[in-house]
């Protein structure tokens, strides 16, 4: 009788039904969505605290980040990227760089533009019945054709030299030289003006916008570099080497460039030293990077302190939901894993709706100042998954607590 007692089903029943039920992924979610569904007002507030703060998030770091690009395009405007490169002065003989130079410093990796200029010690005229002794104070330049580039200048009018034209008796003027020699514009499809250079006419076929990066030129007539030798009796050398590099290698650049231009004599090379409005930029983007670690810091701790309140809350309110689940056999765990969810949904919701209104605010203040809108795709993904970090930390504490109340304790004070 003990043995068949032993196997009666009735004694073992009891045991099975003190087993709470396993819940999957999916009916934990389903329980998640319950309060939000059935309470949809305290879900939608809670919710919209959560969003606040990470549109503050995405503003506090988007705005500043729209300014910032536009103040570093001012900056990068007065060469931050630029090096000048000229032989040592008062040498003798005199220290010439060699025809090619600005290719030779094409050829270090982080340039990304050059051009070269050389004096030809050639007098310019409007006419041939002016003072041939007079000059107007100009320059003539014999012109590599990727000088403008290179010196971040526009043509106001016309174009510039090619590889067309760099064999042709042709001429670009500067802002100041096109002043100084009457050419006040060209007409499109109309005649060219033409000016003598030494003893020999040359046709206008553009000017130059004033140029910050290089004054010099703006008092210059530039010509092609074979044509310079060829009808201006030009020796070929280079006495200015402009280059452009990427701003984070420019240092390297310059240390590397004087052995580049004359690998003879690189002492005899002078080469200009990075731009000061180099130094305030990077200076701006340190200030910038820790005013957005800042804010972005306490937008997150407010939006976090704003989701534990409201589950806080929700346990206090929900006590009798809790004390009941807990009588039908839902375990504490099953408890912890729904208010949770929870908290990570409403995290999450809030998450969302705060980044897109995060972004789409940035996208219009800065528009209506004029700068391009940028919006750090780090702060994107911060803004989603700082959310769901922070629902998942402020859900913690209301989770265990509402856990830990006992189905008596739960029903008596409900």
């Amino acid at each position: 009788m003990s043995a068949l007692r032993g196997r009666d089903p009735v004694v073992a029943a009891p045991e099975r039904l003190t087993r709470p039920g396993r819940l999957s992924p999916s009916d934990v979610l389903r329980l998640g969505l319950l309060g939000v569904r059935t309470r949809r007002l305290r879900a939608t507030l809670s919710a919209l605290g959560i969003s606040i703060g990470i549109a503050t998030l995405v503003l506090v770091t988007g705005i500043p980040a729209s300014s910032q690009r536009a103040l570093n395009d001012q900056l990068s405007a007065l060469g931050t990227n630029m090096l000048r490169g000229v032989p040592q002065p008062g040498q003798d003989p005199p220290v010439v760089l060699p025809d090619a130079a600005d290719r030779m410093a094409a050829r270090i990796g982080p340039v990304t533009a050059t051009g070269q200029v050389a004096n030809t010690h050639t007098l310019v005229h409007r006419s041939d019945l002016t003072d041939p002794h007079d000059g107007l104070g100009l320059t003539v330049l014999a012109s590599g054709n990727g000088l403008l580039a290179a010196v971040n200048g526009r043509v106001q009018a016309g174009k510039f030299l090619d590889a067309s034209t760099d064999r042709l008796p042709t001429a670009v003027l500067g802002h100041e030289a096109a002043a100084r020699l009457g050419v006040t514009g060209l007409a499109p499809g109309g005649p060219r003006p033409q000016i003598l250079v030494g003893t020999e006419w040359f046709t206008v076929i553009g000017i130059l916008d004033p140029l910050p990066l290089a004054p010099d030129l703006d008092r210059s007539v530039l010509v092609g570099w074979e044509a310079a030798k060829k009808i201006l009796g030009f020796d070929g050398h280079p006495t200015v080497v402009y280059v452009k590099a990427r701003e984070d290698a420019i240092e390297a650049v310059a240390s590397v460039l004087p052995a580049t231009l004359n690998p003879q004599l690189p002492g005899l090379v002078q080469v200009s030293r990075p731009s000061d409005a180099l130094a305030a930029k990077r200076a701006t983007d340190s200030a910038f990077s820790s005013l957005f670690l800042g804010l972005a810091g306490v937008a997150l701790l407010v939006g976090g302190i704003g989701v534990a309140n409201t589950m806080y809350i929700s346990v206090l309110e929900r006590r009798a939901e809790i004390g009941l689940r807990r009588a039908l056999g839902a375990s504490r765990g099953q408890v912890r894993g729904q208010f949770l969810t929870e908290s990570v949904v409403l995290s999450l919701l809030g998450g969302v709706a705060g980044t897109g209104i995060g972004v789409l605010a940035t996208a219009g203040y800065a528009v209506y100042e004029g700068w391009r809108p940028v919006i750090p795709l780090a702060v994107l993904g911060a803004g989603v998954g700082g959310a769901v970090v922070i629902g998942m930390v402020a859900g913690v504490y209301p989770s265990v607590r509402a856990a830990r109340l006992t189905p008596t304790e739960a029903l008596a004070t409900a």
